[in-house]
């Protein structure tokens, strides 16, 4: 009979020998010959009638290794399900060089197994006044709203026609054509038209264009007459895709088509409703409430993802937890896809190590308080989400092509289950806020913005 023996190699890392003898595999393996001797095609033998000691002659090792590792696959499942052994990943094979099988002497094999296995552990940072935290509030000030409305007056305002350019949001409808530094135009050199604010222009550039109108030009040499961001796209538009430093190594000619300046729009109710369609919005006073408690949503949101990231490294790093780091390494190194050197698992484990400690602690957390997410209860937030996205058409318009919308999304299988790791994160960290003491802290937006913010991690 087969034999599981176990043993303790080091800190949660087990080896485990799997001991097979003939009576364990040899009737599979006569079974695998007798079946392939019914479909074998072998020259000179009719299908179906090859005899089996002809099959064992050309297949025979082949079938005699695939039987022997099958039943020893077949008993080390076995055991690590009767015995309830909760491990990582899966058993690393100890064996350095393959086993010598030979069908024609059958005989008892020993295979070596290593397994890493989970720790027991508490949540401690979880348990009564172990944890503080800060919640931030941040105080929304009237010069945040007023820069707020201006960006949204200039936002939906309208381009007007003018003279000179003045001003850096002045708008320019231009031709670029490469020449030399004279502004002779060259043959066969690249020409375009472009839309340009002012101020996508380095400085220098910008004052020698001020004053100028329609049909009057400069020559630029184009590697220093734009700001960083915007000589990226301007190389983009004149075809080139590399973005070497050579392209940008050219003179061109601008000639001014048309110079527009932004005409703002006016505080008044046709605006207030474009901004705020849903509400009834009339004032500029009870527009300015609106737009305050806006941003004061997408603050407490950010606050409150701040909050969520803290609570997570708290319970990443001080929840004590034994891990086989050894184990573990070896594993990166063997268990892939592809095989990795020591290096490579050595440079990954630490991320490795930080992902695979809030997998086992949100694992242990979501089961033991029952912080599950139902089918319904995606499907729901799936709904809400859609639309939230649609807008008031989809309420307005009958549910039917809303129903069928859903139906396929939820046999979306990367979707359900992002969907569901977003919302089950969410229930977690609601959850797990209520154990740890919060404390309210006001603060300016500059100074939430310097706070340390450590890496999001977890999906959210």
């Amino acid at each position: 009979m087969a034999t599981v023996t176990r043993e303790n190699i080091g800190l949660l890392n087990d080896k485990i020998t799997v001991k097979v003898s003939q009576e364990d595999y040899l009737p599979n393996y006569d079974k695998a010959v007798k079946q392939l001797s019914k479909t074998a095609n072998i020259p000179g033998f009719r299908k179906g009638m090859v005899p089996a000691g002809m099959v064992k002659k050309m297949h025979g090792q082949a079938i005699f290794a695939d039987e022997v590792l099958k039943t020893v696959e077949k008993e080390l499942t076995g055991y690590l399900q009767n015995e309830k052994v909760e491990i990582f990943a899966q058993p690393l094979s100890l064996e350095k060089e393959a086993k010598n099988f030979d069908h024609n002497n059958p005989t008892e094999y020993n295979f070596d197994f290593e397994i890493g296995l989970k720790p027991a552990f508490e949540v401690t940072p979880l348990q009564e006044g172990k944890t503080t935290l800060s919640r931030y509030k941040i105080k929304v000030t009237s010069e945040m709203l007023d820069k707020e409305v201006d960006n949204l007056l200039e936002k939906g305002g309208k381009n007007e026609e003018t003279e000179k350019v003045s001003s850096e949001n002045d708008f320019l409808t231009v031709k670029f054509e490469e020449s030399d530094e004279a502004g002779n135009v060259l043959e066969g050199g690249i020409q375009k038209d472009n839309a340009i604010k002012l101020k996508q222009f380095s400085a220098p550039i910008q004052e020698q264009l001020k004053g100028k109108g329609k049909g009057d030009s400069i020559v630029f040499f184009l590697a220093t007459s734009f700001e960083a961001a915007a000589l990226h796209d301007i190389l983009h538009d004149l075809g080139f895709h590399g973005h070497n430093d050579a392209d940008a190594q050219r003179y061109f000619k601008l000639t001014i088509e048309k110079v527009e300046v932004i005409v703002k729009r006016e505080l008044n109710e046709e605006f207030f409703k474009e901004v705020f369609p849903k509400d009834e919005v009339t004032t500029e006073e009870a527009f300015r409430e609106k737009l305050k408690s806006e941003i004061e949503k997408y603050w407490d949101s950010e606050s409150r993802n701040h909050l969520h990231n803290e609570l997570f490294e708290v319970l990443v790093h001080e929840t004590p937890i034994e891990l086989p780091k050894d184990f573990l390494k070896r594993w990166l190194q063997q268990g892939g896809e592809k095989p990795k050197t020591a290096e490579e698992a050595e440079k990954e484990y630490p991320g490795f190590d930080h992902q695979l400690r809030w997998t086992l602690i949100s694992d242990k957390l979501i089961r033991e308080n029952k912080l599950d997410v139902s089918f319904d209860e995606l499907k729901e937030s799936a709904k809400q989400k859609v639309m939230g996205y649609f807008g008031g058409a989809a309420a307005a318009d009958g549910a039917e092509w809303l129903d069928s919308y859903l139906e396929r999304l939820l046999q979306d299988e990367k979707f359900v289950d992002q969907t569901y790791r977003e919302m089950v994160t969410q229930k977690l960290f609601d959850w797990a806020e209520q154990k740890v003491t919060v404390k309210e802290e006001e603060v300016s937006a500059e100074e939430f913005a310097k706070l340390p913010n450590k890496h999001h991690h977890h999906e959210h």
